[in-house]
């Protein structure tokens, strides 16, 4: 099987490869605007914008997994996240159409449902808070538009993924594991909030079951379980480390004001600062998911949300590193 996959330079990409490399008999070939730092012999830069381009490079493929995406929280100007996640997606759609593909796997997001929503399933309405949250559901809706043109022939796997974390990623969940372990965590609110969370091992097993499994059009919500509230986190965070992890707690609108201060600071220095009010509010939120239909599917992960934690938990702050490997994202 001759398999695509854009955007693989990145966290889940990297790992994707490397999975996909031991698993299957497959043609891998990777398109990203930035080389891989591990596979750079099978990436081509290029961008989603370019659909010229793509047309060229999707020949003679069998499938192709989507993974490219601007998702930052601070991306300027805003244009960038409807240019790369919507119109980005229409055009690798209008290449696939043209190379004759007709099987594609989609990474969305939860962000779809919007913040403090009551463990919506696959069903539940978008509400999307974000230009990132909007601008993956409309990616969604195109992807739809293309498959109810030809659902005979073509195959359709949305995965709408939580948080992801692991080993070597350096985004949110990383400063937040980093800040616990350190002994100097802040906790905001009552932190009896439960937090879902995708753990990188088992994000990339499901995107390779579905590479085999794909049946026509499905939307599938991503989360390991069972969700952990922030109080139990930190209790997870401290059985890994081996030891007691003090906090200090402080009610939420001293925490938001701080991040609104951090944000003036951003401002005035034009530099990207750890905290912000977006990320206060993101911190004290209840973003729970559904993830009965994806376990139902046949799909088993690689292991459980605390057995994640402890891998990543390990690799970062006990073992002795063997490279200075990492990825930056949210």
């Amino acid at each position: 099987m001759n398999i695509t996959l854009i955007g693989a330079s990145g966290f889940v990409g990297t790992r994707l490869i490397e999975l996909l490399k031991q698993t299957g008999n497959y043609q891998l070939t990777n398109i990203d605007k930035n080389n891989s730092p591990v596979h750079p012999k099978i990436t081509t830069i290029a961008d989603v914008r370019d659909k010229e381009r793509l047309k060229v490079l999707l020949q003679g493929q069998d499938i192709v997994v989507l993974l490219a995406a601007e998702h930052r929280d601070d991306v300027s100007p805003t244009s960038l996240y409807y240019d790369v996640n919507v119109e980005g997606t229409r055009n690798v759609l209008d290449a696939m159409d043209i190379c004759g593909i007709n099987k594609i796997i989609f990474t969305s997001s939860v962000a779809v449902y919007g913040l403090n929503k009551d463990n919506p399933d696959e069903e539940h309405p978008a509400d999307p808070f974000n230009h990132y949250g909007k601008s993956k559901w409309q990616a969604e809706e195109v992807l739809r538009e293309w498959y109810n043109k030809d659902s005979e022939q073509r195959k359709l796997t949305i995965i709408r993924p939580s948080v992801i974390f692991g080993e070597r990623n350096r985004g949110n969940v990383y400063n937040l594991l980093k800040q616990i372990s350190s002994g100097r965590f802040l906790k905001v609110g009552s932190c009896n909030n439960k937090k879902s969370m995708a753990y990188v091992g088992n994000v990339v097993a499901l995107i390779s079951h579905f590479i085999e499994n794909a049946q026509g059009y499905s939307v599938y919500n991503y989360i390991d379980k069972p969700d952990l509230t922030m109080n139990k986190l930190v209790d997870v965070v401290g059985k890994s480390l081996g030891r007691k992890i003090p906090s200090i707690k402080i009610p939420y609108f001293l925490g938001m004001m701080g991040g609104y201060c951090f944000d003036l600071l951003a401002i005035i220095t034009r530099k990207k600062l750890p905290v912000s009010s977006v990320r206060v509010k993101k911190f004290c939120a209840t973003t729970q998911f559904d993830a009965t239909k994806v376990f139902a599917s046949g799909f088993k992960p690689v292991c459980n949300l605390s057995e994640g934690l402890d891998r990543t938990i390990k690799f970062e702050f006990v073992s002795e590193k063997i490279d200075d490997l990492v990825f930056v994202s949210e």
